[in-house]
């Protein structure tokens, strides 16, 4: 019996081994296939507000998206935070500064259709000078889906420049009224 089993082992072993070679020479092609679908450009939109938290707005600022963005992508939003040796730093929201009232935070809310930015504290938010309220600018990236797993949202140079955006790409936009 064992020899048997150590014959039908040493045949299987040689029939796999044997299979093992160079690659044969190509075949023929074939047809060609029908043609697909149109691609789709995939591109991101970059928005740039100026805005004026007061009483008056609520510390809130709405501005539509037109044609609405898919549900299906992100959107990334940056404040200006300080200039440093003439370039523009930008922090990525929310972003929270500590006062001896209280905590302020920018942050921002979005749907297909519109995104806001606004004020949060613990405090009375008209405690805040305007060097915190007045003439505040953020940037805004709709970022496609196809790309939202590739980037360190944080990071906005790292997003400008993976997506292929330069500054005239980000376009002005007035609060809805």
């Amino acid at each position: 019996m064992r020899k048997l089993l150590s014959l039908l082992l040493v045949g299987a072993l040689a029939t796999i081994y044997a299979c093992v070679g160079p690659v044969g020479p190509p075949g023929v092609p074939g047809p060609q296939g029908p043609q697909g679908q149109a691609g789709v450009n995939i591109v991101a939109e970059a928005f740039e507000v100026n805005v004026n938290f007061t009483s008056a707005n609520n510390y809130l600022a709405v501005f539509d998206f037109q044609p609405p963005i898919f549900d299906s992508d992100v959107v990334l939003m940056y404040v200006r935070w300080e200039t440093a040796n003439g370039n523009t730093i930008w922090r990525a929201l929310p972003q929270t500064v500590l006062f001896d009232e209280g905590t302020l935070i920018y942050n921002y809310d979005f749907s297909k259709d519109d995104f806001s930015v606004f004020l949060e504290t613990n405090f009375d938010p008209s405690l805040l000078g305007t060097d915190w309220t007045a003439n505040q600018r953020f940037r805004v990236v709709v970022v496609p889906a196809d790309f939202s797993s590739r980037i360190d949202y944080n990071d906005y140079e790292g997003v400008v420049k993976m997506l292929g955006l330069s500054e005239s790409d980000f376009v002005k936009l007035e609060a809805r009224k």
